[in-house]
């Protein structure tokens, strides 16, 4: 399995993205750590988005506010 994580700073926003090569499948509002993740991230008045069609891969961007 291979992981990729990017952590970048695009205006006023501090995204992170993990992409996997793993099967797919995750589902944030299954009730796993995802919706964990995306209430501390809404908390912070930020974005979580999950994609992870069957069959992989799975994308998980998290964008958050960030002072300059």
């Amino acid at each position: 399995m291979r992981a990729e994580v990017i952590v970048r700073q695009v205006g006023g926003v501090l995204r992170v993205r993990v992409t996997d090569d793993g099967l797919g499948g995750a589902d944030a509002a299954a009730g796993t750590g995802l919706s964990g993740l995306a209430k501390r991230v809404g908390s912070l008045d930020g974005a979580f988005h999950v994609s992870s069609p069957v069959g992989g891969p799975t994308t998980i961007t998290a964008e958050l506010p960030c002072a300059r």
